[in-house]
């Protein structure tokens, strides 16, 4: 594959605080065509996290959770897995399978989230590279 991190990522992450509701969630994944949120640290001693499509319809709507009283903070996974922006694409692949995740976000030199690689990056990387032969 050849390719790194930076190559790949998807740059518009879309955030919500932890604070929000899931219905607030529902409402924007569903808007931005989106499977994923990248959930904001409540405050320094905080990490982030990621509220995703799974979450929301295994750890709420599949238990019959009222959607505008459940907070994502409660549901959502934390920490995120981050790995460096020039982190080869082979290694993105295997700590997704090694740790059963969909997406891996991207840092910087100074270790801010700057995007996200999902299968779905990976998968559209393919087509276009197969499209370019």
């Amino acid at each position: 594959m050849g390719k790194v991190a930076k190559d790949i990522m998807n740059k518009k992450l879309e955030t919500i605080s932890a604070d929000a509701t899931v219905y607030d969630a529902i409402e924007r994944l569903i808007d931005k065509r989106i499977r994923s949120l990248l959930v904001l640290p409540k405050n320094h001693d905080d990490s982030y996290g990621v509220v995703t499509v799974r979450n929301i319809i295994f750890k709420v709507l599949a238990k019959n959770l009222d959607p505008h009283k459940i907070k994502i903070g409660d549901i959502a996974s934390k920490p995120v897995l981050c790995v460096p922006q020039d982190t080869p694409l082979e290694k993105i692949l295997e700590i997704m399978n090694s740790h059963n995740i969909a997406r891996v976000f991207i840092t910087d030199e100074n270790k801010k989230i700057i995007g996200v690689v999902s299968f779905f990056d990976v998968l559209y990387n393919v087509l276009i590279e197969q499209a370019k032969k």
